[in-house]
């Protein structure tokens, strides 16, 4: 038998950056999830549709300066690459930083400020990452809202950050309106949410 050190093998350097700036641009979907370079998979139509339906739910009322036609006072942003530390960047479905804290876009790449709110949209192959992952990082860093939407399960769920952990402040489900924080001026309707508002009823093997 051979020397048994030489059988075990080194720890995986832990991804960077530069590693995620090798991949071609038209084909970087990715984000360095504790230290793993994880590809986002191609969105589903569900996802997509429910990524479309927050941003023109949201958006509207609060992507603006205070005092125009509403509330305001909000950046919401979507797929951009926020840079919480070496071992952790990711690129939140959407995501919204208020206005007092950031009052111009920057020009650099990634952002380094943390967002105020989050919400990712839930797809089969990544419930892990942003259910525990991704969200442990979030509580970490103190995003203050962080919201999941599961279109699978049609389901909004709205955390807010707690020193021991995020605190459910609210859910919803397919037929129900809510007032989600941090953007509880205007009601929202889950089933716009989830973008079945302009269906008839899912599609087979959908809820």
């Amino acid at each position: 038998m051979g020397d048994p050190a030489r059988r075990i093998k080194p720890p995986a350097k832990p991804a960077t950056l530069e590693d995620l700036l090798v991949i071609p641009e038209e084909e970087r979907r990715h984000e360095i999830i504790d230290g793993e370079l994880v590809e986002k998979a191609a969105p589903s139509p569900r996802h997509g549709s429910g990524h479309t339906s927050v941003v023109m739910s949201v958006g509207p009322s609060y992507h603006r300066p205070s005092g125009r036609g509403g509330p305001g006072g909000w950046w919401i942003l979507t797929e951009t690459e926020i840079l919480f530390e070496a071992r952790q960047l990711y690129r939140p479905d959407v995501s919204g930083w208020r206005r007092e804290r950031l009052p111009q876009l920057p020009d650099t790449w990634p952002m380094t400020l943390r967002p105020d709110w989050v919400c990712e949209i839930l797809s089969p192959n990544n419930t892990t990452n942003d259910t525990v992952k991704k969200r442990r990082t979030y509580h970490r860093f103190q995003v203050p809202h962080y919201w999941i939407l599961d279109p699978m399960r049609g389901e909004l769920t709205v955390y807010r950050w707690a020193e021991g952990g995020y605190l459910v402040a609210a859910e919803a489900t397919r037929g129900e309106r809510i007032r989600a924080e941090p953007f509880d001026e205007v009601e929202l309707d889950i089933d716009e949410l989830l973008g079945y508002a302009e269906e008839e009823g899912p599609p087979a093997g959908e809820p």
